[in-house]
């Protein structure tokens, strides 16, 4: 019956399972992780909503330049 709970329910080997019991260790699902620097999507529709900048112009910035750019924006309204 714990074999098929894992293999079928889980969809974790033994060892997956307890390495994620033991040291938190999530097992792998395939999904993309975020990458360290990524922008907050709420920047992001800020920049393209209210800026109006266009998706390149935002993809193609750094987190720094994002929030700095929204900082000017703030501050003088462009």
């Amino acid at each position: 019956m714990w074999s098929h709970i894992l293999r079928d329910q889980l969809e974790v080997t033994s060892d997956e399972f307890w390495a994620c019991v033991r040291d938190g260790k999530l097992p792998d699902r395939g999904a993309p992780e975020v990458p360290q620097e990524a922008l907050p999507a709420s920047i992001v529709f800020q920049l393209i909503r209210e800026v109006g900048l266009s998706e390149a112009e935002v993809g193609a910035m750094s987190k720094d330049e994002a929030l700095e750019r929204m900082q000017r924006f703030w501050a003088t309204g462009n």
